[in-house]
């Protein structure tokens, strides 16, 4: 028999892009309208935050849309950076480095080309407690026989050698999608993390080839992966927890010939994760992923303003703000009250 009301605390949304500029003064009102409380602000702008002032001064930006969020900071790794930032960076609250590969999805092209070049930062990253949070792809390749199906399986290896020589560095692999980073995670020591999104539990290579509005970095994979993410996550394993990825991108971008990733959910975040976690059977799962096992792992409290669902049909909006979401047009079985 379903039950047709969930209480749990606002959302720890662990991967979620807010933008700048215009679109900025909508996402965070939207990020909190879909149940969030606090979230890990993505650093990939135009330019990239890449010094702890430039996180700070994001923050504000973010705060005086919506105060309501507690915003975790994030910076760029970038070859700028030295040991000096990062020192300067924790004492300032920002705790957390994000990594990506030159080239895989949106403004990564300031990212990293050769991941060994980092090591010294890397070192110290494990000194001051820092968490490392991983867009773990490599740039598609055609002599090597690399592209967007197989990017992150072939990122496993360097993934496992920097845990190698820095056992204890906390790592989160973000938005994984295939089986083998489900492995991975699931074998590795309580130093390594990964987040899985809402959409990602859905969503396979049939759903987003020749549909813009479910393409992402990473690509949804095969149905034995979308399955085996979906396993992990009824086990109640606590290595993996939510990190949305929410991106929005306006529709004009993304009904392309060559439109940009990303797969925008904020609106209707808790929404979609009941609706979900019920189809899967495992709703009484749902408060630990999304609002504690993150929590546990950032070493954080946890959440104490509480949500209110009802297992009430709700469609979700063809559009919102120029964006279209995540199931444009689809009846979801529960709304926030």
């Amino acid at each position: 028999m379903f039950s047709t009301t969930l209480t749990l605390p606002r959302l720890d949304d662990l991967h979620v892009h807010l933008r700048q500029d215009e679109m900025l003064q909508w996402t965070a009102d939207e990020t909190y309208r879909g149940g969030a409380g606090r979230v890990l602000a993505m650093p990939n702008l135009k330019p990239p935050v890449i010094t702890p002032e430039q996180a700070l001064n994001y923050k504000s930006e973010l705060l005086k849309v919506n105060s309501n969020l507690d915003y975790l900071m994030c910076l760029y790794l970038h070859d700028s950076l030295t040991s000096e930032d990062l020192h300067r960076a924790t004492k300032m609250g920002v705790n957390n480095l994000k990594m990506y590969p030159a080239g895989v999805t949106t403004n990564s092209q300031y990212g990293v080309d050769n991941i060994k070049s980092f090591y010294p930062l890397f070192e110290t990253m494990q000194e001051l407690d820092m968490i490392f949070n991983i867009h773990g792809e490599v740039p598609s390749d055609d002599a090597n026989n690399i592209c967007v199906l197989n990017a992150e399986i072939s990122f496993l290896p360097l993934l496992e050698q920097v845990h190698k020589d820095f056992p204890r560095l906390r790592m989160i692999l973000e938005h994984i999608t295939t089986k083998e980073a489900v492995k991975f995670v699931a074998n590795s020591n309580d130093k390594i993390a990964a987040t899985i999104t809402v959409h990602h539990l859905d969503l396979t290579v049939d759903n987003w080839a020749g549909q813009n509005h479910n393409f992402c970095k990473p690509v949804a994979k095969y149905p034995v992966d979308r399955n085996a993410l979906r396993d992990i996550v009824k086990t109640g394993s606590a290595k993996f927890f939510l990190g949305s990825d929410s991106a929005p991108h306006k529709r004009e971008m993304k009904e392309t010939a060559c439109g940009c990733a990303g797969v925008y959910t904020a609106t209707y975040l808790a929404a979609y994760l009941a609706d979900c976690f019920e189809r899967l059977d495992c709703l009484p799962l749902l408060t630990d992923y999304a609002t504690k096992f993150g929590a546990d792992f950032y070493r954080l409290p946890y959440q104490t303003q509480m949500l209110n669902l009802e297992r009430t049909p709700t469609v979700v909006a063809n559009e919102i703000n120029g964006v279209v979401p995540f199931r444009a047009g689809q009846t979801l079985n529960w709304k926030l009250a």
